[in-house]
Parts: structure tokens; sequence; C-alpha cells
């Protein structure tokens, strides 16, 4: 045994003296932002062989162990951005490791218009687990919020709801500069100023040190923060011109807003600052259709009327990083905003009843206005604190805590009045539907120094939600009388989540392989109570699980302009405290909406395969096919309502009213695929158009009754701009979603066509915007969308929703800027992340 210790002692002290280290990171030039998943490859100076070679960290860091005695040159590179080699590296010994230092990489001057003073960055950069999408790219965004840059991007949709897709579906994770938000996506989106957007990144495959949440991957918002020692500042205001087209809408719309930017940065601190406020009113009616049978009894009633919305948003951000020494980071944030958003419903209806088949013998008839105001706000705060250590041996140690209240929900007043005397009222209805989300995540990770077979990363995340909701519902038939209770749609609800979860995931690099793979285990406790305002019914429901989540991700690097990769991903979604309310909640005349109180969380295993191509001097695609399944699918599915009266004192509204209820109807499968291509016609003309085509199949049942459905879909996106100087540049953008299959209808096509022209002034520090957005001039049906859905010999509803056309929009922009390096700061002078 002693001469076994002796042994492994005087080899220990052998190699340690013939094996070296060679560290060093590697970031983005100008804007010194590390870049993840960079490779370092090592080659040796006397036959310019390989030797080894791995890729970088989050933080752009390396390191390059157990290399012999010798001279070395090494190859940092990463696609999009130009190769750069550090010459003459000399390996001594192990005990005196060699620090290559900070090697910035350009963006490929391919993909620019013009190096220095322009900056134009590609519309996408593609890297082993993500798509990145540059906010520059959509300048007929200037003056809105980030839901119109993504709407631009290939695996995203918009219908004319408002409601945000990922490859079909409404399952994703928003995160803001890394940090998840367990609120609305829409709503934090619409909040956020486009112009204080640098990049979005898609993660459609997740990796296992993210949390496993949202069957269609992540957004990540990067928002812009100065980069060089100095101070930025930049304003933004914007104002619509009147409507154009009339809808008969009782107000005008308005349409104007403000944001602004201050960021400075000396040395260790770096401090910004953001506000913003938007005024987005849309004009617009809608058109309906329907009827129900019920008991033999044919009731129909169309309808017609204003549907407009006016929303107000008010936003404020506060950053600031300390960095006392390169081995130390700390970062405070706080983002805050207020949103209110009113949908305006003026219906009037024309209802009428008779039996199956006898439609002169009218059981009554009823023409009535419904006056619809819903007010939902998204008034929120956000705070974060994060630290990072570097250690000597070049691991790290990071640690954050997050904070996040969000005011959901909001009133809806429902009035029915006699028509055309309006002064009759035969109904007003109160609903208070407030909604508030307390949420708090703390995390720890730590980045083992690296092994010649790659790096490993752990970590431990602790999350918790309170999402209550209280539901009081209030009906009165004279305006002097009080608003008396409506037991059946009153309601208290208090969803409570835990959840502990831990990582470990490795990756690494090796010839022209890039890898990685990880397992994350998941343990959540769920705790919802239920109460009516009546006091008879209470109760508290749990449910719980412990569940691994594995993922992995591969690719092989052909040559530079060529790579092909693979990824599998499980995830899951939540369900949330609205559809997890069983209690009926009436929000106009015609529909009511319910949830299942035994909802089970949806799991999906996904699967990718892609290819990236650079081809020629300046174009480049990318194309992924993804295979998707998910299991306890939920859907919302339509049925009369069979319940008990709804208005015992007026029996005519029963028969006109269906339940929306959100339920687990079976599985769902969807196979597709995605593709982005830059492409430019001319050396001014460049183009950017992201597609997506899949099917999606449905199998399952709900209420006894057998629901199946297999559609195929698509949608693209097209960006077109041409310079017609160095200053002058007109943009022409083109979304378009297909007609979609549902599990009961179908939602009709939908797209939308705009034209922004770009003129900058004094040396690019003014900069002006006119933007024609929705644009139809009467030839088109832009922005119009129908809504169908139907169950044979019980009821069929179709719905067309109208919105405004050919708004005109003017954006000024103004940048104030003192810094050591003018001549790169412009587009490109912005860091990763804000806080």
């Amino acid at each position: 045994m002693k001469q076994t210790s002796i042994l492994l002692i005087i080899f220990t002290l052998f190699t340690s003296s013939i094996f070296g280290q060679i560290t060093g990171r590697i970031v983005e030039s100008p804007t010194e932002a590390p870049l993840e998943y960079a490779t370092a490859a090592l080659y040796s100076t006397s036959d310019q062989s390989l030797v080894t070679g791995v890729i970088t960290l989050e933080d752009g860091s390396f390191s390059i162990d157990n290399i012999g005695k010798g001279n070395y040159y090494l190859e940092a590179s990463f696609m999009g951005y130009e190769t750069k080699t550090i010459q003459s590296i000399t390996v001594i010994k192990r005990s005196i490791p060699v620090s290559v230092g900070t090697i910035a990489l350009a963006i490929n001057s391919d993909e620019l218009d013009e190096v220095l003073v322009k900056a134009k960055k590609s519309a996408v950069i593609n890297k082993i687990d993500r798509q990145v999408y540059s906010a520059s790219t959509f300048q007929n965004t200037q003056g809105g919020s980030a839901t119109d840059i993504v709407r631009n991007l290939p695996s995203v949709t918009i219908n004319s709801q408002g409601e945000i897709n990922v490859r079909g579906d409404q399952g994703f994770v928003l995160l803001i500069n890394g940090k998840p938000i367990q609120g609305s996506p829409s709503d934090f989106l619409n909040q956020i100023p486009a112009n204080a957007i640098e990049r979005v990144e898609m993660i459609t495959a997740p990796s296992a040190k993210y949390d496993p949440e949202g069957k269609s991957g992540l957004m990540n918002i990067i928002t812009k923060k100065g980069a060089l020692n100095g101070s930025f500042a930049q304003i933004n205001v914007n104002a619509g011109l009147p409507s154009i087209e009339n809808y008969d809408n009782k107000a005008n719309t308005q349409r104007y807003g403000i944001d602004g930017i201050y960021n400075i940065k000396k040395d260790k601190w770096n401090i910004s600052l953001g506000a913003s406020y938007q005024r987005k009113d849309i004009s617009g009616r809608r058109e309906g259709f329907v009827y129900t049978i019920v008991d033999g009894v044919y009731t129909e009633f169309p309808s017609d009327g204003e549907r407009s919305f006016d929303e107000e948003n008010y936003s404020g951000r506060f950053t600031v990083d300390f960095t006392p020494n390169k081995n130390n980071d700390f970062s405070l944030g706080f983002y805050a905003g207020k949103r209110d958003k009113a949908r305006t419903a003026d219906i009037i209806y024309n209802n009428q009843a008779y039996p199956v088949g006898d439609e002169d013998n009218k059981i009554f008839e009823l023409t009535y206005l419904n006056e619809n105001l819903r007010i939902r706000r998204g008034d929120f705060i956000l705070g974060s604190l994060d630290y990072t250590h570097l250690f000597k041996n070049t691991s790290t140690l990071s640690g954050s805590v997050l904070y996040e209240f969000t005011q959901l929900g909001g009133p809806t007043t429902n009035q029915n009045l006699n028509y055309p005397d309006t002064e009759n009222l035969i109904q007003d209805e109160y609903n208070t539907n407030d909604n508030p989300l307390n949420g708090f995540r703390t995390q720890i990770d730590y980045t083992l120094k690296p092994f010649s077979f790659g790096t490993l990363e752990t970590g431990y995340q602790f999350r918790t939600l309170n999402n209550r909701g209280d539901f009081y519902y209030g009906r009165r038939y004279d305006y002097d009388d009080d608003f008396e209770r409506v037991d059946m749609f009153s309601s208290d609800i208090d969803l409570k989540r835990n959840i502990h979860s831990g990582y470990v995931q490795l990756t690494g690099a090796k010839d022209k392989w890039e890898y990685a793979a990880g397992l994350r285990l998941e343990i959540l406790d769920r705790e919802l109570m239920l109460a009516d305002k009546a006091g008879t019914t209470e109760e508290t429901l749990y449910y719980n699980y412990e569940k691994l989540f594995p993922s992995a991700q591969l690719q092989y690097n052909i040559n530079e302009s060529t790579a092909l990769k693979t990824s599998y991903s499980k995830r899951v979604d939540r369900p949330s405290a609205f559809k997890l309310n069983p209690f009926r909640e009436r929000e106009h005349s015609e529909t009511l909406e319910q949830g299942d109180k035994n909802l089970l969380p949806e799991f999906t295993d996904l699967v990718e395969l892609g290819i990236t191509k650079k081809l020629g001097k300046s174009n480049s695609l990318f194309a992924t096919a993804y295979f998707k399944h998910v299991e306890n699918l939920v859907n919302r599915v339509n049925k009369v309502y069979d319940g008990p009266p709804i208005d015992p004192q007026d029996p005519r509204f029963d028969n006109v009213v269906l339940d929306r209820i959100y339920s687990n109807v079976g599985t769902g499968q969807s196979l597709g695929v995605e593709f982005g291509a830059n492409f430019n016609l001319t050396e001014k003309w460049t183009n950017f158009l992201g597609a997506n085509i899949y099917n999606f199949k449905i199998d399952g049942e709900y209420d006894g009754k057998i629901i199946k459905g297999n559609a195929t879909q698509y949608s693209f996106n097209l960006n077109s701009s041409y310079d017609f100087t160095d200053t002058a540049t007109l943009q022409f953008t083109f979304n378009y979603l297909s007609e979609r299959k549902t599990a009961q209808g179908e939602d009709s096509r939908f797209y939308s066509p705009n034209l922004s022209f770009k003129k900058s002034f004094l040396e690019n520090r003014l900069v002006a915007t006119l933007q024609w957005q929705n644009m139809d001039m009467g030839l088109l049906n832009t922005n119009e969308q129908r809504i169908t859905t139907s169950e044979p010999n019980s009821f069929f509803t179709t719905t067309n929703y109208v919105y405004e056309v050919d708004m005109v929009m003017l954006n000024l922009s103004y940048t104030f800027r003192n810094t050591k390096n003018k001549s790169k700061f412009i587009d490109s002078e912005f860091g990763k992340k804000e806080f």
C-alpha cells in the first residue's frame, strides 16, 4: 500500500510537470457580450494538427486542460462571426497556466453593410440551442412594443385576438434578460418598448439548466445596455394620424407615446434607466351569428356592433451592475409597469326562438343592445439580485433571487338595454375579477473547472407562486337599485405552488462535434382552495409529482458554413389559476367561461433535427424539423349551457349562452418544419423570410364525445429592406397565418402587410420613421379573422372580427452620447443583459 502511494505521488508530480492548462474568454466585438458555445480549437505549431477543442460557457470562458509541453496556436470561432487566431502559445508546466485573455470576435463582414458606421447585423444568428434575432432588423416596430417585434419571427404567430403562439401553441415561457416571468407573457410583451430591445432569443429545446415549463420552449427578451465607458441616452416619441377607416365607434382612437433610455458606464459601475408611456387604441367591429338547439327549441342570435380597444401602458426599469474585480460581479434590477386595456363590445342582438322546423310559431323575439366593457389590468413589479464569483481555477458560483407581483384581471360591466329604446334597462351586471399573483424564485448554480471531456454544471432552484382569485358577480334591474350578488358566478380561489428542482448539465466539444446533455429533477406541490360566495362549497385539492426532465443537444460542424444539429427536450405546462377555476364566469351576453379543478399539467416530448447553412457571400438559411407529443392536452371546448337558470326573472337568456370549458381532452401531436433565410438580391436590397408549417393531430374525448382532428397549417413572415442611401431605408413586412382547424371548427386566415420609411439626420443621431400599418386601401381583408365552432344538432357559432386598417404612425428617435469610441457606439454597442 505504501509503495502504491509513493508511485501515485511520483506520477502526480510527473504529470503536473508535463501537462499544462490554457484559459481564456471569447466575447462579441465591440459589445464585449460573452459568446456562449463559441469554439476554442488548439493546434500544434509544428504540423498544424488539431490537438483538442472546447466550447465556451455562458460567460464566454473556456479552459483547455492536460496539454503537453510545446508550442501551439488557438483558433476562436463562432458561426456568423469572423474567426480569430492567437499565435505563439507556449506551454511549460501546469503550475504556470497560460491565459490568452479576452478574445473579441467581430460579426462576419459578409453579414454587414458597413462595418464601423452602420453595424447592420444579420436578422438571425443560429446557436446550438437557439436562434437569436436582432431587433434592429425590424424597423417597422419602432415606437411599438416587444409584441410587434416577436410577430416577425418564423415560429411565432399572433391572431386577431392578440393570442401569441409559438409553433401553434400558447404554451411558452417568457424570460426578461434570462429571468422567468410567471404572469401573462402577452401582458409583459405589450409593455416592453421595442426601442429598448437589443435582441430576441428563441430557445425551442432548452437544456436541463432551464426550468422545463413551456411546451413550446422559451422566449428570451434581451434589453439594451451600454458596454463601453461613457454615457448614452436615447429618447423616442411617436404619434398616430387620425383613423382613416370609420367603424362607427363611439370614441376616436388615440395613438401616441414616449420612451427613453439612459445608461452610464464607468469602469466598475454600469447603471441603466428606462421609462415609457404608450397609448395604443384600435377601432373595430364584430359580426356574429349563433344558434343553439335545446330540448327541441331552435334559438338564434345574430349580432353586430363595435369591438374596439383602448390601451394605456406605463413602465419603468432600473439596473445597476457592480464589478469590483474580474472575479466578482453584482447586479440589481427593478422593472415595473402599469397597464389598462379596455375592450368595448357594444353589440346589437336580434334573438328569436321557435320549435325546430316550425319557424312561424315564434316562442319569443327580442332585440337588445349589449354594452360590454371589460378592463384587463397588467400591473407588475419585478425585482432581482444576482451575484457571480469566478474562482482561480475558472470554476464559477452564481446565485440569484427574483420577486414578482402581478395584478391580473379587472372589472367587467355588462348591460342589456332594450333597443332602440336604450333608456329601458333589462339587466345590469358587474364582475370584479381580481386576480393578483405573487411569485418568488431563488437559484444557485455551480460550474466546475472544465474537464477534458467537457464542462459540468449543476444547480438548485426553488420557486413558489401564490395566485388568488376574487370573483364577485352582481346584478340589478334598475339603475337606482344596489347590485345583488349572483352566487353561481361568484367565487374565491387560491392557488399555491411550490417547486424544488436540481439539475446537472454537461457541455463539450471535440473535433467538429459540439454536445450538451442534462437531467433535471423537479418536485411539485400544488394546493388549490375553492369556495363559492354562498358558502355552500369549500374544498381544498392537492396535486404533486416528482419527475425527471432530460435534455440533449448535438451539433456537427461539417465545415465553416454548414452545421447539422439535433436535440431532445421534455417539457411541462402547469395550469394557471384561471384554467383551474371550476366556477363559471360570465364575460359577456352569450358566453360563460369555466375551468377544471382537476386539470393536469401537460407533458411534452420534443425532438428536433436542423441544419444551418451559409450560402455564398451574404446569404444564409436554417431549417428545423420537429416532432412534438403532448400528454394531458388542454383544450377549450364549447357546449350549450345546461346549468341552472342564468336569470330566474328572464328565461329568454338561458338558451343563448355557450359554456367555454378548459379540460384535459387526450393527446396531441405536431410534426412540422420551420425555416429562416437571409437573402440579399442586390447590395442594397436585403430580405429575411421565416416560415413554419406543421400538421397537428388531436385524439381524445370530452363529456363522452370523441374529439379527433388532423390538419396542416402554416405561417410566414417576410421582411424586405431597400437602402436608397446610407441614411434612408424603405422596409416592407408581411405576416400571414393560414386557416387553422380546431377541435370544434376552424379559424380563418389572418394577415397584415406593413410599410415603413426610415431617414437618419445629424450623423445618425436623429432618426425619423414613418409607418403605414395594416395596409388595406379597401382592396384586401387585412387585420380580419373569422372564428367558427359547431357541434352537430347542438350549436353553431361564427364570428368575424374586423379591426382597424391603414394606420399611419410617425416615430422620432434622438440619441445623445458621450463615449470614448464614438465610431463604434451605434447599434451594436449594447451587451447581453439588463438584469
